[in-house]
């Protein structure tokens, strides 16, 4: 009887025990169905939210409805802004007559305006463009300035050998990749990487790269490099800068270049908040000028302009212009080059051209550059001119610069940034950085942009310099020679079979520009 009992006991246990565990089972489903149907509907009033104002409900967003008798206040709720959704243009629908990767070579603002020709063209062609791929092998590519004093200690192979272990820049550390993919989907699809297939192609070595044809119009792209993408799926197209002709091109290819450039090209989000911070810190303290002062050791090397230099320096630079294979013109006259107008403003030559146009010696004077070559001592002569003189290195400290420091494309992103919101913007040499800012501050509305003609400058510099003019007549033919050089509409010039000699598109894109009602008058630059 005992046993029968306890066995009994043991059976009323377990029956409970079962009876728990059913109980534990359903709350547990309960539970999941009920998690199941909040995401389920929590995802369904998303993607409602997402299709228009008029479909999700306001409280989601965090704005009351205008229907609601409650208020924020009332119920003490501190609401938060809502980012609103960016609308996407629609995607382009078009036949894929194949894959183009491109390598753009040079300096950022070279490269920028490749990218801007490369797009219009995979436009045109209908093909696949792969986000680009920016420069690793020239001298402007990153880091550039520990470069300088490697070629000059170790020679160039040594140098290519330390570099080739060295981070780059890769597109998505100057560009929002994001943003420029999506905000083209309408003109051109854009991808990060090849699809897998073709990938694996490229990268056993299978792959037809060429550079094209330089200022070529848009039928040789129809015409030659279109069947060779119809023919290997995957083209690769290296030396892309100034391979697209200035003029003459349709409207809307033009018009797609300068979407480009002035909307799809848009910095990275930590780019542009430190191009703010330096903007505010600048306008705090009134206006700014930008001076883009390209007296650095670079170029000074490549274009073998030596005014103001020592012996010691000379020698230096004619070693760093030997060391470089592909900067072809080795035996350089400085002298007669100065004369044309071919070599950047020394920073004296400067301080004379400012002055001599009346600019304030009040004003700040931003200085869009790397390291000026001769260092204080080359630029004192400019600092007792204009003594509020700045540096993005001045502005910030150096936990701020950290991250760019050591990589030159950035940097020069940071000025380009700076130089468009300036007061007004005075590069020193017509490079790819002054005339990209240039065309892109004629966008914004004919933005001050003195375009310092430096052939005649020059010569009037040695006038005065030698007595031979007085400081009021040389101030008087400065201010004439540039009183319709202030970035005032003109006619982009156009110089048939010599498209280098011919204004520069992104220069000038007038064909993008909205032109004053009234005819623009001289610019008055006295402060």
């Amino acid at each position: 009887m005992g046993m029968k009992v306890l066995g009994e006991g043991k059976v009323e246990r377990l029956k409970r025990s079962v009876g728990y565990s059913n109980a534990r089972g359903n709350k547990m489903k309960l539970w999941m169905v009920r998690a199941t149907t909040v995401v389920l509907l929590w995802t369904c009033l998303v993607q409602l939210m997402a299709l228009g104002e008029s479909w999700g409900p306001r409280v989601l967003k965090g704005w009351p409805s205008h229907d609601s008798v409650i208020s924020g206040a009332a119920l003490d709720v501190k609401l938060l802004p809502v980012v609103p959704v960016r609308e996407l243009p629609p995607k382009r629908v078009y036949k894929n007559n194949g894959y183009l990767l491109i390598s753009c070579n040079g300096g950022l603002n070279q490269m920028r305006s490749a990218i801007c020709d490369m797009v219009a063209i995979a436009r045109y062609l209908n093909v696949t463009l792969i986000v680009p791929e920016l420069d690793k092998t020239s001298f402007w590519a990153d880091p550039r300035y520990a470069k300088l004093s490697l070629v000059l200690a170790y020679g160039i192979t040594r140098v290519n050998l330390l570099f080739s272990l060295l981070n780059f820049s890769e597109f998505e550390d100057i560009f929002d990749v994001d943003h420029f993919i999506t905000s083209l989907r309408d003109e051109v699809r854009i991808l990060k990487q090849l699809p897998i297939r073709l990938k694996q192609k490229v990268e056993s070595g299978i792959l037809h790269t060429m550079p094209p044809v330089s200022w070529s119009d848009i039928s040789y792209y129809h015409n030659q490099i279109l069947p060779l993408i119809q023919r290997y799926k995957v083209l690769h197209l290296n030396r892309t800068d100034a391979r697209l002709a200035n003029s003459g091109q349709p409207v809307d290819l033009q018009k797609l270049r300068c979407r480009v450039n002035f909307s799809a090209l848009r910095f990275t989000s930590q780019i542009e908040e430190l191009g703010r911070r330096v903007v505010n810190l600048l306008r705090k303290n009134g206006p700014f000028l930008v001076l883009h002062l390209r007296y650095e050791m670079d170029m000074l090397a490549f274009s073998g302009c030596t005014q103001g230099c020592n012996d010691e320096e000379v020698e230096e630079l004619t070693r760093m212009r030997y060391a470089y294979p592909w900067w072809k013109e080795k035996i350089i006259n400085s002298d007669l080059k100065r004369k044309d107008g071919l070599c950047p403003l020394t920073p004296e030559e400067t301080a004379l051209a400012l002055r001599a146009l009346d600019i304030d010696p009040g004003i700040q004077i931003y200085i869009a550059a790397g390291e000026i070559y001769g260092g204080e001592r080359r630029m004192a002569t400019l600092a007792s001119a204009y003594p509020k003189l700045v540096r993005k290195e001045t502005l910030l400290g150096p936990d701020d610069l950290k991250f760019f420091q050591n990589h030159s494309s950035q940097m020069a992103a940071l000025d380009y940034l700076v130089s468009l919101e300036s007061d007004i913007f005075v590069p020193t040499y017509d490079g790819n950085m002054a005339k990209v800012v240039e065309g892109h501050r004629r966008y914004l509305g004919f933005k001050k942009t003195i375009l310092l003609d430096r052939k005649l400058l020059v010569e009037l510099i040695d006038k005065y310099t030698t007595n031979s003019m007085s400081w009021d007549e040389f101030s008087s033919a400065v201010k004439e020679a540039h009183a319709n050089r202030m970035g005032n509409p003109i006619k982009r010039l156009i110089i048939p079979d010599r498209p280098k000699e011919e204004d520069y598109f992104y220069a000038n894109p007038e064909e993008c520009l909205q032109q004053p009602s009234s005819d623009n008058e001289p610019v008055n630059i006295i402060q």
